[in-house]
C-alpha cells in the first residue's frame, strides 16, 4: 500500500469538503451515543488508512489507541456515578454505567481525532481561505493557519533532527544531559522558526491587499454538476440522520441506569444515514479505484 494517495474527494468543491467534516466531526461531539461513535471510529480510521497508508495505520495504533485507552480507564477510575456497581478499589465503586460512558467518550475522542487527521489530508488551507477568506479575512486566516500547524511543524522539526544529526548533534545520542541540551536548543531554533515564519507570513498577505475592502482573487474552484449530485446525496442523508436525532429515536443515557432507545425503524434509519454519510467519501474513491483498473485492463 503507497503512503499517500490522491484523493477523488478532494477535487469536489471545498463547500462539500468543509460540510462532509463539519458533520462527521461534529456529530460525535454534540450528540454522545455508543453505536454513532463506533460508526464514527470505523469510518475515519478506514479513510484515514486508506489516504495515508502506513503512516495513518502507525498514527492510529501508536498514538490514537493510546489515548483511547487513557481516556477510557479515566472515567471509571475518578467518577463513581452509577447504580450498577461492579467492584470497589479502595472503597472506591467501579461501576458499570461510568466503564460504559467511559469507552463511548473515547471512541467519540479517537474518531474526532482520525477524522481531523483526513481534514488535514482533504481540506487545504487555501480552500479554507477560499470559502471564509471575504467573510472574516482576518480570522479565516488565523484558523488556516492553525489548522496546518501540526503537520508542517511536524515536517519542520524532522528537517532540524536531521540537520543537527548530519553535523553530530543527535537528540537520542550522548548522555542524558547531551541529549537534553539537543533538545533545547532543536526547541529554540524551532520556536524562532515559527516567529519568523509568523511575521513573514503576516506581512506576505498584507503586501498582497489581503482582507481589504473591493480585493479580488483568483479561484478555480467550480461548482459542477457532479458537486450538485454529491451535495444532494449529503443533504438527504445528514436530514434523515439529524431528523431521527433531534426526534428522540436514538436517545442515550448513561446516568444513573443506562438506557439506549431503539425506536424502530427509526433508530435503524439514523445509523444507516449517518454510516452513509461517514463511508460515502471512501466509497468514492473506491469506485474511482474500479474504474480506473478497468479501464487499465482494457489498455
Amino acid at each position: 500500500m503507497p503512503s499517500a494517495r490522491k484523493s477523488i474527494f478532494a477535487g469536489y468543491h471545498p463547500l462539500l469538503n468543509f460540510l462532509y467534516f463539519g458533520y462527521v466531526m461534529m456529530v460525535p461531539v454534540f450528540y454522545l451515543h455508543p453505536v454513532l461513535a463506533a460508526i464514527s471510529l470505523v469510518s475515519a480510521f478506514a479513510y484515514s488508512v486508506y489516504l495515508g497508508g502506513r503512516k495513518a495505520l502507525l498514527l492510529g495504533l501508536g498514538f490514537i489507541l493510546p489515548v483511547m485507552l487513557l481516556a477510557a480507564a479515566f472515567n471509571p477510575i475518578f467518577f463513581h456515578r452509577g447504580a450498577t456497581i461492579l467492584w470497589y478499589v479502595h472503597y472506591n465503586p467501579i461501576t458499570l454505567e461510568a466503564i460504559i460512558y467511559g469507552i463511548v467518550n473515547a471512541t467519540m475522542i479517537g474518531s474526532v481525532m482520525l477524522w481531523f487527521n483526513c481534514y488535514n489530508s482533504i481540506m487545504t488551507s487555501d480552500k479554507f481561505i477560499y470559502l471564509f477568506g471575504r467573510m472574516v479575512p482576518a480570522m479565516s486566516l488565523i484558523i488556516a493557519m492553525a489548522l496546518r500547524l501540526v503537520p508542517r511543524y511536524q515536517r519542520q522539526v524532522q528537517r532540524i533532527i536531521a540537520a543537527r544529526r548530519g553535523i553530530g548533534f543527535d537528540v537520542g545520542s550522548g548522555n542524558y544531559l547531551a541529549r537534553v541540551r539537543n533538545g533545547g536548543e532543536v526547541l529554540s531554533v524551532m520556536v524562532t522558526w515559527a516567529l519568523e515564519n509568523g511575521i513573514e507570513t503576516g506581512d506576505s498577505m498584507l503586501a498582497r491587499g489581503y482582507g481589504l475592502p473591493g480585493r479580488t482573487a483568483y479561484s478555480n474552484y467550480r461548482f459542477d454538476a457532479r458537486d450538485r449530485r454529491l451535495l444532494m446525496a449529503f443533504v438527504v442523508l445528514m436530514g434523515f440522520a439529524l431528523t431521527c436525532f433531534l426526534s428522540g429515536a436514538t436517545e442515550v443515557q448513561f446516568y444513573i441506569r443506562f438506557f439506549l432507545a431503539n425506536h424502530e425503524p427509526y433508530a435503524s434509519l439514523a445509523y444507516i444515514c449517518h454510516a452513509a454519510v461517514c463511508m460515502l467519501p471512501l466509497a468514492l474513491e473506491l469506485r474511482e479505484d474500479v474504474l480506473w483498473r478497468s479501464l487499465l485492463s482494457r489498455v
